[in-house]
């Protein structure tokens, strides 16, 4: 039996309708019903988004706009243990504690390195699709039961503290999706050609610094416009590094890719649209300011991009 990436999903939009639920009947949230279905509708996208058609997948989404346009999406209440009973849990536990989190990178690179290529008799094991996001969750199912092992606490808890982290990010949490589709959706509408013909204007003819300063620096600020740098890079190498620093500057396509890819992701630690990165820490640690995450990694991503930049100027002349 192969385990299939709809799997994964599956699993994620059972865990995103039982936190609905739970959203549903919070009478402490003044906006329960928006907010409960907002997550309903999230999860149904999870679950069902592989057979229901694009039209209405579109439509669901347009609902969940308008939900967080008209302020229909709140935080719940929760009920938190006392600093003390929490003090004596991690005084109990020790360093036990950082074991769910760190088997979730370990079973990750072992599965997807050392199981994607077993078979069950004619089937693989992990869909040879995406064997890398079948082993993530895989290695998020383990950890979560050993989570439950350690803590001795029951799913019912898990699923709370499920939704608790789900309502902290918010409406946030669709932005992976929707910035993975906007990077796609700029590519077919030829946004990358239009990119070609506006730096040709600017760039001095023969010029590999400007080139290169200018595709670094393009990657960086188109990923913290689509949040993403997987969603920036067919963007700007459509539009820069294909016709000018490969075709006529003749440089390595390997080394450009990655050395691109480093300078996209400094635009990462500089945008609230890295939702993951950025919003979602902020929100787990309760910050009075949401973009200190941010602040904190600007003065990094901006000497991290200076260099990305003199690496690709050297390594591809």
């Amino acid at each position: 039996m192969t385990i299939s990436v709809e799997a994964v999903y599956a699993f994620m939009g059972i865990i995103g309708l039982l936190c609905s639920i739970y959203t549903f009947f919070d009478k402490s949230n003044s906006r329960r019903i928006t907010s409960g279905l907002f997550y309903f509708i999230y999860a149904l996208t999870l679950l069902f988004g592989k057979v229901i058609p694009p039209f209405y997948i579109g439509l669901m989404v347009i609902v969940m706009v308008l939900i967080v346009a008209c302020g229909g999406l709140r935080k719940g209440r929760f009920r938190e243990e006392s600093t003390e009973a929490r003090e004596e849990r991690r005084q109990r536990l020790g360093s036990w504690l950082f074991l769910p989190a760190l088997l979730i990178p370990v079973l990750t690179v072992v599965g997807s390195k050392l199981l994607a290529n077993i078979k069950i008799g004619r089937l693989p094991l992990f869909d040879p699709a995406n064997p890398t996001l079948v082993a993530l969750g895989a290695a998020c199912v383990i950890a979560l039961i050993a989570a439950l092992a350690l803590t001795r606490d029951t799913p019912r808890t898990s699923i709370k503290e499920c939704r608790r982290l789900l309502e902290s990010i918010g409406w946030a949490v669709v932005l992976p999706q929707l910035l993975a589709t906007l990077g796609t959706i700029f590519t077919k509408a030829g946004v990358g050609t239009v990119v070609t013909q506006i730096t040709t204007k600017f760039i001095p003819e023969h010029s590999l610094f400007w080139a290169v300063l200018i595709y670094c620096v393009g990657m960086a600020v188109f990923t913290m416009i689509m949040g993403n740098a997987f969603a920036a890079f067919p963007v700007m190498t459509a539009g820069i590094a294909i016709p000018l620093l490969i075709q006529q500057f003749g440089a390595d396509a390997n080394q450009l890719a990655a050395i691109a890819m480093f300078a996209g992701y400094c635009g990462t630690l500089m945008t609230p649209m890295a939702a993951n990165f950025n919003i979602v820490p902020a929100a787990l640690l309760d910050l009075k300011d949401k973009n200190h995450v941010i602040r904190v990694q600007f003065p990094t991503a901006l000497i991290t991009l200076a260099v990305n930049v003199a690496l690709m100027y050297f390594l591809i002349k």
